[in-house]
């Protein structure tokens, strides 16, 4: 089964090289992975030059300074170089006449939008009308919407977000356990996570395995189980209706949307 990592980090001067990322993949059986720019981080040519240096193993996920007033042009240039995702909030405006000129600028250059940001935007009716706006352009929502925060009884927050699975441009990223649930102490064998709520089965349940796509979250995921276990306890205890759900969470979505150049 191909396996697909969407929710990676790499940079020389914040988190980990490539390198590493690269050594965590081939232990744990992961066959490629998207590099998603960091916050803060405009200068896309390290994953444009780790994309390039390992073809076929990554997409790059860009960011631009969307203050620019050339903040298009300078996308255009990005997607050129072949990235093929953008990263923004979900309120994310652009300055001048058009608040969604940035948005309106990947959907025409034919690429994705990957989306970070807290539980109340993705449950905002802001945020819900960029789905119609763009319906062509898939927009993807990152760690289940911040479903893990939601402390809310019956995770109504969460249940708001869960309904934009009516948009057929809607997809979302499922993390591992240790994004949704607390390390235990003392420790439990053979899965350390005794009550994990069931935020991934309802967005299983909303979305259907086609629209949802694994994410490990390296390297922050080192703090919490570990990156090869981000893996194995949703692969190992996650209760798939079909065998292709598990083939379609953990790879073939991902590769429905992003070529993975070389």
């Amino acid at each position: 089964m191909l396996v697909v990592d969407t929710h990676c980090h790499a940079s020389p001067v914040w988190f980990q090289p490539v390198e590493t990322l690269l050594s965590e993949m081939n232990m744990a059986g992961v066959d490629q992975a998207l590099l998603v720019q960091i916050r803060g981080e405009y200068d896309n040519s390290y994953l444009v030059e780790c994309m390039r240096r390992f073809p076929g193993r990554f997409s790059v996920i860009a960011m631009v300074d969307t203050d620019r007033p050339d903040a298009d042009k300078v996308l255009e240039g990005w997607v050129r170089q072949g990235c093929e995702g953008l990263r923004l909030g979900p309120l994310t405006h652009s300055p001048g006449r058009d608040p969604l000129a940035i948005w309106r600028k990947a959907a025409q250059l034919g690429i994705a939008i990957s989306c970070l940001g807290p539980l109340a935007e993705f449950a905002s009716p802001e945020f819900e009308s960029l789905y119609p706006e763009f319906p062509r352009m898939p927009i993807i929502i990152e760690h289940l919407g911040g479903g893990g925060t939601d402390r809310s009884e019956g995770w109504t927050q969460y249940q708001q977000v869960l309904q934009l699975a009516r948009y057929p441009n809607a997809y979302m990223k499922v993390p591992g356990f240790g994004e949704l649930a607390p390390r235990p102490m003392p420790m439990i064998h053979p899965i350390p996570f005794p009550k994990v709520p069931p935020l991934i089965e309802m967005a299983l349940e909303a979305f259907g395995a086609n629209r949802l796509m694994w994410g490990s979250d390296f390297p922050p995921v080192a703090n919490r189980e570990g990156y090869r276990n981000a893996l194995r306890f949703p692969m190992e205890y996650i209760k798939f209706k079909k065998p292709e759900d598990k083939e379609y969470l953990f790879g073939k979505t991902a590769t429905s949307l992003f070529k993975f150049p070389g």
